[in-house]
């Protein structure tokens, strides 16, 4: 009995450990304060937010990039959690940090904005100065910040739709 007990914790820490340094894994964060949006050069959709200034909201960051398809295929489910919770308190950020030079381009990213139907707050992170705030790695990458200001969840990578929504849901309601 003591044996299958042992294996049990060491897969559950396997788990954990990969889930911690795999993409594509979603996982809770332990609770800390969130970095403000620093080094921007454009806000577009949207005057300048800061992360304080959106206390009492949940808030979602987004760290995408408009020629990654993983992070095309993500936008669908960003865009109806923005449609679908920001009359609830619910705030997204999109984080557009390039890859490439071209990606830099202020028109590209409105040319982008129109074809993917995104109408929330977007930034260019043209420096990689927010997504170094956050210690990002991966495109696609989300971040929920709950009504206090703490980041309490992250994902990187595609999947985990219905986990996300999951926990978008708990955090709103949370008591402010």
């Amino acid at each position: 009995m003591f044996a299958y007990l042992k294996k049990i914790a060491l897969g559950a820490l396997i788990a954990t450990s990969l889930a911690a340094v795999l993409p594509g894994a979603a996982q809770a964060a332990a609770p800390a304060p969130a970095p403000e949006f620093t080094g921007i050069e454009n806000w577009l959709n949207s005057p300048p937010l800061t992360v304080a200034s959106q206390r009492g909201k949940v808030v979602l960051v987004d760290f995408w990039t408009y020629t990654c398809i993983n992070c095309i295929r993500t936008l669908p489910y960003v865009t109806s959690w923005h449609q679908k919770y920001k009359d609830q308190g619910l705030v997204v950020v999109g984080v557009h940090t390039p890859e490439f030079p071209f990606e830099r381009s202020t028109a590209n990213v409105q040319k982008a904005l129109e074809r993917f139907k995104i109408t929330y707050p977007v930034v260019q992170d043209n420096r990689y100065a927010t997504w170094e705030a956050y210690r990002n790695q991966y495109w696609p990458a989300v971040y929920l910040i709950d009504k206090q200001g703490q980041v309490v969840y992250r994902h990187f990578g595609e999947g985990n739709y219905a986990e996300t929504e999951a926990e978008i849901q708990r955090l709103l309601a949370q008591p402010g």
